[in-house]
């Protein structure tokens, strides 16, 4: 191919410089759904509330009775190294809150269309509920399973049941759920918590 000849009569054009170009980048943020998660929310407020029940069965099964000794003026006091009983009842009732809360908060957390402060919300007032359930049903399971049949004589030993005397205790299961939940929400990192992949 023959080259072309240049044309010397050729002008340079002027380009007239491009627009600034202004990027926004617009984050979408899924909205906190509110309506929709009621109904569910409070099927699992109810489900976790009637966790309680057993719950407390079980303490009042497995709490230590306290041993004592009938004294000449109807007192009872406590056989050596018995009276720390009273706070083996309590640390059990708060490690089986913690341990069932954590169990609680993993378990909602696994109700993926459902994840959000909503249902979180749910779930730690229905522990509170449990724990309040667990407590009343432990105390009067523990009280029917060492009930004193007649009046003791001065010198007996008798099992009295397990108490609880404190409410502090109750805090340990919503606790547990809120801190599994709360935890598993952080380590998620998406904006929607993964509503949308289930």
């Amino acid at each position: 191919m023959a080259e072309q000849p240049v044309d010397e009569r050729a002008t340079p054009v002027r380009v007239p410089p491009a627009p600034a170009f202004e990027y926004y980048y617009v984050v979408q943020r899924p909205r906190v759904v509110v309506k929709r998660d009621l109904l569910p929310s409070f099927s699992v407020l109810s489900a976790i509330a009637l966790l309680g029940l057993p719950a407390g069965w079980l303490w009042a099964w497995l709490a230590p009775p306290q041993n004592v000794v009938v004294q000449q003026d109807a007192s009872m006091v406590p056989v050596t190294g018995e009276s720390y009983h009273r706070l083996d009842g309590l640390m059990l009732f708060v490690l089986f809150g913690l341990a069932i809360g954590l169990v609680t908060g993993i378990a909602v957390w696994l109700l993926r269309e459902r994840r959000g402060p909503v249902v979180m919300l749910a779930a730690t007032l229905g522990s509170v509920v449990a724990a309040y359930l667990a407590q009343l049903t432990g105390i009067g399971t523990a009280a029917d399973d060492y009930a004193v049949g007649a009046a003791p004589e001065v010198g007996d030993v008798i099992a009295l049941a397990p108490v609880l005397e404190t409410w502090w205790g109750v805090l340990a299961w919503p606790l547990g759920t809120a801190l599994a939940y709360g935890c598993l929400a952080a380590w998620n990192g998406l904006d929607d918590l993964g509503r949308r992949l289930g």
